[in-house]
């Protein structure tokens, strides 16, 4: 297992993180055995940054990596990362809502504290103009996230403040210019990396506009999430949390599942596929981790396998390039 730094934080991170969410099913709705196996063996292959969420099958997720680390004692120094999504009308004081939230993590996740606590909404000018956004006012105002964030570390709960990259990216440019947060987590993949690179003015996707370029000059460590585009890079079938979520809809999912599969022709399988994806974002020197949704020990081990392949070369770059061109 190779690591990488955090952004400015001091620590060092798997370069492939255990992402609990709901889209691969086993930390929500998966058996006790079965976690316990693929849990077990990220331990034993070095990866070190487990990720999870409140939202992540109502609690659920949190409960079993909690149980899971109750059994296993890991051999080396881990991380937990979590998050807080607040759905918000008309309230004013945010921060008990956050504190609220924070302290039942704690409950289910069974430890006294947390590396980093992530705020999970999008952020956009106006409170819902996406599903659950909140405002920069929101986040940064006297009675906002950031200070609810704040009265935690000053218990010792937290070590870390990060954002989750969904909204308007200048809505996010001004949060993370308060230089306040440590991290930020977004989507990156094959299909769209347009947080992070610049595209063709054909582009047809949401484009993020490179706020993560942003993130990275401001120092901010980069986590990548939906690495897989939520499987269809995979060539899976949308799973039950794709037919259901709010924020990324079906319809791009089936937009994302045919150019994969084009792609996947084109390159002349879907391992070569699987294999270009994964390597396309550990290429990308700016990302420290690219958050996977593991769902057996043997995703695990052909996730460090690919990764052991090392960077794309120029040539494989270029022909990527001009094939993702091609198809979008």
């Amino acid at each position: 297992m190779r690591y990488r730094p955090l952004g400015e934080t001091g620590l060092s991170v798997s370069e492939i993180s255990f992402g609990a969410g709901p889209v691969s099913g086993l930390m929500t709705n998966g058996s006790f055995q079965d976690r316990l196996a693929v849990f077990s063996r990220a331990l034993e292959l070095g990866i070190n940054w487990f990720d999870t969420a409140a939202g992540y099958g109502a609690g659920k997720s949190e409960t079993h990596l909690g149980e899971a680390l109750s059994l296993l004692a890991p051999p080396r120094p881990i991380h937990i990362a979590t998050k807080v999504r607040l759905m918000l009308q008309h309230e004013a004081d945010l921060r008990p809502l956050v504190v609220a939230s924070f302290r039942e993590s704690l409950v289910r996740l069974r430890v006294p504290h947390v590396t980093l606590l992530q705020l999970h909404n999008s952020i956009t000018p106006c409170r819902n103009d996406e599903p659950t956004s909140i405002t920069p006012e929101d986040v940064l105002g006297p009675h906002g996230v950031l200070a609810a964030f704040e009265d935690l570390r000053a218990e010792g709960l937290i070590d870390h403040f990060g954002l989750t990259g969904i909204g308007h990216p200048d809505s996010l440019r001004q949060v993370m210019r308060s230089h306040r947060f440590a991290t930020i987590q977004a989507p990156f993949h094959l299909l769209n990396p347009t947080a992070l690179v610049e595209t063709p003015n054909c582009f047809r996707e949401p484009d993020y506009s490179g706020f993560l370029r942003d993130a990275q000059e401001l120092g901010l460590g980069l986590l990548a999430i939906r690495v897989y585009a939520a499987g269809a890079l995979l060539g899976a079938q949308p799973s039950a949390h794709t037919l259901k979520t709010p924020f990324f809809p079906l319809s791009l999912y089936e937009r994302d599942l045919s150019r994969a599969t084009r792609l996947s022709v084109a390159l002349g399988s879907e391992t070569k596929l699987r294999e270009q994806a994964l390597r396309y974002v550990l290429s990308q020197t700016a990302f420290s981790s690219a958050i996977l949704g593991l769902g057996a020990p043997e995703h695990i081990d052909e996730a460090l396998r690919i990764s052991d392949l090392g960077p794309l070369s120029q040539e494989e770059s270029e022909r990527l390039a001009e094939l993702i061109r091609e198809i979008i």
